[in-house]
């Protein structure tokens, strides 16, 4: 203990060593305070919208029970739905502050009215918004390189080296404790804001650990590679140069340069082209043949064959059965659209087994549910949801049964995910 106080007291005698530490730590707080305000906003607006669903459908419901008319009830309800961020969202925000996390559906063609927001690519390596992943991955690695890079050449110029290798029972021991102490310092000052963050989050120490592993597993990477190359008898000053350097390749340059090979590889339509896309295919319903649109639809739904027949002038089954016909001529599309993203995605995560910090953005945003993964399964849950609503809406709109406020009030309800 003798010797790891010693330690201890030639690190705080090094004023830069102990600003740096501190400044980490600050940005750790920073960084956990501003992804915890983030969450918490977000479940104000996923709280607001709920009581404003309840305000909007009882305005509609008092009008549509005039008439009882099923096809506006279906047309005019907006029925909100919503992905609450999981505990430890606050830590790597990734997509949610990119894609959208609170959507109203209506029973209309759905395709448009997902795609209307774009559904970006996983982040691969480029800094986003500052968040604790962001301090982790990209800020950490510099303070470390401050902290390690001359811990053997400044004794080797101030003429200390030799005497201290002589000196110590272990010269390896010697360097060692000395790493130790100052790697230790730098993961805490990065680990306690995340560790007090999850307390204030309820978060789960099983949901926690996977953070903190990661993390110390990041700093002893970037530990290795800092002493392969302050080990050699260079200047202070040139292991900092190198050191910067291959900061800078390693989780700037190569990670950019490989998110353009992968996006090259896998181009993807945007989501606004999918919404023309199914707009169109909906538009162009009002001029095909009613026999043509109500066969198709049948094919989909033999239990309306019955009463599929529709007269000449509007009628609602007709509008619904042409809505979601749309929706079916661009599911190629739309799966080729997800594809490709998943594609690149998975391109990401193998990407990620070469390039450190595009790794570890992967995998905090996957820990997290903050990834493309966690937003193509919210729609996913949005489209059961829907079909859910269309199966719901049309024995009023088929068998043209009147539609009143307790119908209102049996619609399909939004429910949140389980492990939110």
């Amino acid at each position: 203990m003798t010797l790891w106080r010693h330690e201890w007291r030639l690190l705080t005698r090094q004023r830069l060593a102990v600003v740096s530490l501190l400044l980490l730590a600050v940005l750790s707080i920073a960084a956990v305070i501003a992804g915890l305000a983030e969450v918490h906003r977000q479940h104000q607006v996923i709280d607001r919208i709920q009581p404003q669903q309840q305000a909007d459908e009882a305005a509609i419901a008092r009008w549509v029970s005039v008439e009882g008319d099923a096809g506006n009830a279906a047309y005019y309800t907006a029925h909100a739905t919503w992905d609450s961020p999981s505990a430890m969202a606050f830590a790597a925000l990734g997509q949610r502050d990119v894609a959208p996390y609170v959507l109203r559906v209506r029973a209309l063609g759905l395709e448009g009215q997902l795609q209307e927001s774009e559904s970006y690519n996983a982040e691969l390596a480029l800094p986003g918004r500052f968040d604790w992943a962001f301090v982790l991955t990209y800020l950490m690695p510099i303070f470390l390189i401050g902290l390690l890079h001359d811990s053997r050449s400044s004794e080797r110029e101030a003429g200390r080296a030799q005497m201290l290798t002589v000196m110590a029972r272990s010269p390896r021991w010697l360097w060692g404790r000395r790493v130790i102490l100052r790697v230790g310092l730098a993961w805490l000052a990065v680990a306690l804001p995340l560790a007090i963050g999850a307390i204030a989050a309820e978060a789960a120490p099983a949901q926690v650990a996977p953070f903190l592993l990661i993390s110390l597993v990041y700093a002893l990477i970037w530990t290795l590679l800092i002493l392969l190359i302050a080990r050699a008898t260079r200047a202070s000053v040139a292991n900092a140069a190198m050191l910067s350097a291959l900061w800078l390749v390693i989780t700037l340059i190569v990670p950019t340069l490989a998110l353009l090979a992968i996006n090259d590889r896998h181009p993807v339509r945007q989501g606004v082209e999918l919404t023309l896309a199914q707009r169109e295919e909906v538009h162009a319903g009002w001029d095909r043949p009613r026999e043509d649109t109500m066969a198709a639809f049948v094919r989909l739904y033999p239990e309306w064959a019955d009463v599929a027949e529709v007269e000449s002038g509007f009628h609602w089954k007709w509008y619904y059965a042409f809505q979601h016909l749309g929706d079916v001529a661009v599911a190629p599309q739309v799966a080729t659209y997800r594809q490709a993203l998943l594609a690149r995605d998975a391109e990401t995560r193998l990407a990620g087994w070469v390039l450190p910090a595009v790794g570890v953005q992967y995998a905090l945003h996957r820990l997290a549910r903050t990834d493309l993964r966690a937003q193509l399964d919210y729609q996913d849950e949005i489209r059961r949801f829907h079909e859910q609503l269309r199966r719901y809406y049309y024995p009023y709109v088929f068998n043209e049964r009147p539609f009143r406020e307790a119908d209102f009030a049996n619609a399909p309800r939004w429910t949140d995910r389980p492990d939110n």
